[in-house]
């Protein structure tokens, strides 16, 4: 254990990508325990404003990952300067991407059924950080011996096959394989194998006329949300809170 750590993860090149990575899951965490006491109306928390405008944490963010990017890159990777900037711009990243969903939907959906989707991005940015530091690397080119390595032939053969299996799986409507499997083949392979969902670009243009297969993919993916959906739904609310009950619509 201590030999693979030492390998994968205390190596001096990886330092300040474990900093970012811990105060990128850090900053989240409190991020959200601050915000959930300001809307249970406890603790010393407000929200901050400035001439009536609600100023949403997406904007120290920005400003924080701004300051750590450039200081990197100003840095050289090595020394205080390098592991400062680590900080912040993990730091940074944490406040940007816990309000991700409103910046897709560029509304206020932190408490809604949409703003799911910012606690989603942040589990699966930390995840794949996390599979970077343990020693993968994107394609799999970490699977070649030296040997092969030092023929590109053979290294563009790896990632290119990969690489058509991540959009394989993406076409097939399994985002989360096709994004874990630019980091480990093996997931995008078995997202390119199996049968596509609903609705995605695949199943659209090749169960056209395969009523069979289209009667499958939709009594799978039943199947597997109606297993995972809820599981899923708790560990984001957990996490994150759990969202606003959904208003009814009034016409007029």
């Amino acid at each position: 254990m201590g030999d693979w750590w030492q390998r994968n993860i205390a190596e001096p090149g990886k330092l300040p990508l474990l900093l970012a990575l811990g105060a990128f899951v850090l900053t989240f965490l409190l991020t959200r325990v601050v915000t959930r006491l300001i809307r249970a109306g406890k603790g010393p928390f407000g929200n901050v404003e400035t001439g009536g405008v609600h100023v949403h944490h997406v904007v120290p963010g920005i400003v924080l990952t701004v300051i750590g990017g450039f200081g990197a890159v100003a840095g050289g990777g090595h020394g205080f300067g390098s592991a400062l900037s680590a900080v912040l711009f993990g730091a940074g990243a944490g406040l940007v991407l816990d309000e991700f969903a409103l910046i897709l939907h560029l509304d206020d959906v932190y408490w809604t059924e949409a703003g799911r989707k910012s606690v989603e991005v942040v589990v699966v940015t930390a995840a794949l950080v996390g599979l970077v530091l343990a020693g993968f690397t994107p394609f799999g080119v970490d699977g070649l011996t030296e040997d092969e390595r030092q023929d590109r032939a053979n290294v563009l053969t790896t990632v290119g096959t990969n690489f058509l299996f991540s959009l394989v799986a993406l076409g097939k409507g399994k985002a989360r394989l096709a994004v874990f499997g630019v980091i480990v083949p093996v997931l995008a392979l078995i997202g390119a194998v199996r049968l596509a969902r609903p609705g995605s670009l695949w199943a659209r243009r090749f169960y056209r006329s395969r009523p069979r297969a289209r009667a499958k993919a939709l009594l799978r993916a039943y199947r597997h949300d109606r297993r995972w959906a809820g599981p899923g739904r708790a560990v984001q609310d957990w996490i994150g809170g759990r969202p606003d009950p959904a208003r009814p619509h009034r016409d007029g």
